[in-house]
């Protein structure tokens, strides 16, 4: 993969600037406080995505005197590479109060300088490929930033404070769903990581898969049919669930998608958290944080199945990536998926607005092979147990998704942006 060492520097500016920016609305103590096991502190994507750029930049190009001298924050954030060494418990990051949020501000702010100075004076086309891929994984967790800061607002007694003040606009009735036909056959998958640009190690190698006739919806699923659903007893009905899925709704207590709460003065009516703060659930918007045991029973309820990951990209291949993603600095945005254009025989909002879950399992495609060192730690070693999604969503930075992108979750996970199309044979 040939890389242009200007274009990477001017990337890892500005990616690190809009890390900073997501963070500036929070206080030191909303940075602080880890909701979950499944969360992370604000604090500690800061960090994290600073030590990344520390221990496989600045030490790999064998000058580890330009590091910060502070090594706890080796063990401190470390996230899961074992060839590094030890590291601090995930579910425990929240009780790490020292560092202070101040502390790690100035961190970014060395780790940038010797950064900078470092690409000033030339980098070797390996560790300029270390740069790129640091600044897509710092992507990565400004995306997830957001979501972890969303269930940590969630939690707050006080009905969901805002991470921002923006005004939300009834949406507009994108009209019924219709189905958009696929012939199938042989498609090309995944990416030619020679020649095709920056991807991640799990979207290659390219290859050919067979795929039978089919069809997928033209838009996402909206909460006004996932309340069709509530309402037909979707989430008391057994036969509609796979069994994994059953125990966990029936053992967790589902009863809607995370973050919808049930409206005292409305039977059938319900209220929905947003990073803007609490509202009525917008009947025309997109259902998203629906987890994909929900998302497949949802499909079996409406004669439908979920896609495979081979369809959705062999869907996708001939549209341009563009739709509702991040952009923090333009007013109007909400933060929050938004209702589908007006039907035009195509696929509508097929990046951006939600991840879209799909029925493959996260496995490696053929040729596959692990890099060495901790980098290849990056994903092969999260191939099992997880379910593939695809398409970005509304938290995920512009540039960063495309139609080969696969990103993955455990099957009971709700708390980031995921969303529902369905799809289903054709003869």
């Amino acid at each position: 993969m040939a890389t242009n060492i200007d274009a990477v520097a001017d990337r890892f500016a500005k990616v690190r600037a809009r890390t900073e920016r997501l963070a500036a609305p929070l206080s030191a103590e909303d940075q602080v406080v880890q909701s979950m096991p499944d969360t992370s502190p604000t604090k500690w994507h800061r960090a994290h995505t600073t030590w990344f750029f520390a221990e496989f930049v600045l030490r790999a190009d064998g000058t580890s005197g330009r590091v910060w001298d502070r090594p706890e924050y080796r063990f401190l954030y470390n996230s899961y590479y074992e060839a590094v060494g030890a590291r601090h418990p995930r579910p425990q990051r929240g009780l790490v109060t020292r560092p202070s949020v101040a502390e790690v501000a100035d961190y970014r702010n060395h780790v940038d300088k010797e950064m900078l100075e470092l690409m000033a004076g030339g980098l070797d086309t390996a560790i300029a490929e270390v740069v790129e891929l640091g600044t897509h994984h710092e992507e990565q967790h400004q995306e997830l930033l957001l979501m972890d800061i969303k269930h940590v607002l969630s939690m707050n007694p006080a009905v969901g404070p805002a991470y921002a003040d923006r005004p939300h606009a009834p949406a507009v009735d994108p009209g019924p769903s219709n189905w958009v036909d696929f012939a199938g056959g042989l498609a090309d998958i995944g990416v030619d990581h020679e020649a095709d640009g920056f991807s991640f190690d799990s979207e290659g190698p390219s290859h050919q898969v067979l795929l039978y006739p089919y069809a997928l919806a033209d838009r996402l699923v909206t909460a006004g049919e996932w309340i069709d659903f509530i309402s037909d007893g979707g989430y008391q009905r057994p036969e509609l669930w796979k069994s994994d899925g059953w125990y966990r709704a029936q053992s967790e207590g589902w009863t809607a998608p995370e973050y919808w709460r049930p409206d005292p003065d409305q039977p059938d009516a319900w209220w929905v958290h947003t990073l803007t703060g609490l509202r009525s659930v917008d009947l025309h918007e997109p259902v998203v944080h629906v987890s994909h045991y929900e998302a497949d029973a949802f499909a079996t309820w409406s004669g439908a199945r979920l896609p495979t990951e081979f369809e959705w990209e062999a869907a996708a291949a001939d549209y341009a990536v563009v739709g509702n993603v991040l952009d923090e600095q333009r007013d109007d945005f909400t933060f929050h998926p938004a209702a589908a254009g007006p039907a035009a025989g195509r696929l509508r909002q097929l990046f951006g607005d939600c991840w879209e879950w799909t029925s493959s399992a996260y496995q490696p495609y053929p040729g596959f092979s692990i890099a060495d060192g901790a980098i290849g730690e990056y994903n092969g070693k999260f191939m099992s147990g997880q379910q593939v999604l695809r398409g970005g969503c509304v938290f995920t930075p512009p540039g960063h998704t495309r139609s080969t992108y696969r990103n993955f979750f455990h099957p009971h996970t709700r708390w980031h942006a995921s969303g529902v199309r369905l799809a289903t044979d054709r003869q």
